[in-house]
């Protein structure tokens, strides 16, 4: 005797949301290389290189990763001097610092295999929730919500969420609403879907609301309200700090240090330093700063006649400011001084290859 099954539970429809999406993303999605794998190694460097940083400057450092260090084991083994060179120019160098990290402890404590699991991911260092989402559905198929700056606003305008996104305390309420509208057995595209559409179509300024397949359903639209949302607290104010900059030559090799922790640029290379809250320097002061880092001037003045150049950089909480006073030494730094200073001559070629900020490098290809 046959017994009766019962049928087969249906899957549930998707959302308004996810259905759109599905439909947009295979029609608008740019062509990137970490969408055509599912290596997590992969899929994690795209991830780190990608956040603050716009898709056309990161796809370059990316390939440059991917070249460099094949696999998590290179990346792990490479020195972080060469990992920060490599890495030079895209800022928040701290990021390189933790990727770092994270690669070296992928091959100590998980045999050089990165956990197949969010929770599993989530033991990394330097893992956060959204990179862990992504890597999980990414390489893995699992069906868990990522939540970057693009979902946050596109979830906010569509739904009408009016809570401050820069609030940890938002994260729940936005996580909600994106695991509700995930669809389990398409999670990965989904998710690959609303931040591409929050990338291409709703973007922060002038979104194509004109043409957007979600207009009918979304809040902000409706409500006249498409500039307003999401609501973000008001970052800090910037600040300006002055930095003069030492360029100390004898022959042909320039003195460099190693900025320490505490700081902006920590583990990259700059001039001796002098931090002020004046925008100019006189001569007299460049001279005497110079004699205080035990520097012998190959003249006893500084040309009054020759402004010292003045670059510019913007960071997110502050602006510099700098001006290069370049100096011929008489002769080489004392040993004990440079020592003590963290000073130390380079060759062109040996500048070349050190991690630098940008600030940096733009200073010297100008003064070749």
């Amino acid at each position: 005797m046959l017994v009766p099954t019962a049928p087969a539970a249906a899957s549930p429809a998707p959302s308004f949301l996810a259905s759109a999406l599905l439909n947009w993303y295979p029609r608008h999605r740019r062509d990137l290389p970490w969408r055509h794998t599912r290596n997590p190694y992969a899929i994690w460097l795209s991830e780190v290189i990608l956040q603050q940083t716009r898709v056309a400057q990161g796809l370059p450092y990316y390939l440059d990763f991917l070249t460099s260090y094949p696999t998590v084991q290179d990346l792990a083994a490479a020195p972080e001097q060469e990992v920060l060179r490599h890495w030079q120019g895209l800022g928040y160098y701290s990021r390189a610092r933790n990727m770092h990290h994270t690669a070296q402890q992928v091959v100590r404590e998980f045999d050089g295999q990165f956990p197949s699991t969010y929770a599993g991911l989530r033991q990394l260092k330097g893992v956060g929730p959204y990179t862990a989402a992504a890597i999980a559905s990414f390489a893995f198929d699992e069906a868990v919500a990522v939540l970057d700056g693009n979902v946050f606003r596109v979830l906010a305008r569509i739904f009408g969420l009016h809570s401050d996104i820069a609030a940890p305390a938002s994260r729940k309420e936005f996580q909600a609403v994106a695991d509700q509208h995930l669809p389990p057995a398409h999670a990965a595209e989904f998710n690959q879907a609303i931040m591409e559409f929050g990338a291409l179509q709703c973007t922060p300024l002038k979104p194509d609301c004109l043409f957007c397949p979600l207009q009918s359903q979304c809040w902000a639209f409706q409500h006249g309200q498409v500039t307003l949302l999401p609501v973000k607290a008001k970052a800090k104010a910037v600040r300006t700090r002055y930095f003069h900059y030492f360029v100390l030559r004898h022959g042909e090799r320039l003195y460099l240090k190693e900025r320490p922790g505490g700081d902006i640029w920590q583990g990259l290379y700059d001039f001796a330093l002098a931090e002020t809250d004046a925008a100019t320097m006189s001569a007299a002061e460049v001279v005497r700063h110079v004699e205080a880092l035990g520097g012998t001037l190959v003249t006893s003045h500084v040309a009054e006649d020759r402004p010292a150049p003045t670059l510019r950089h913007v960071l997110s909480h502050q602006k510099l400011e700098a001006r290069f006073h370049a100096v011929e030494l008489a002769a080489a730094l004392p040993e004990t001084a440079a020592r003590d200073l963290g000073l130390r001559s380079y060759s062109a070629s040996e500048i070349e290859a050190l991690p630098k900020p940008v600030l940096i490098s733009n200073y010297l290809a100008k003064a070749k």
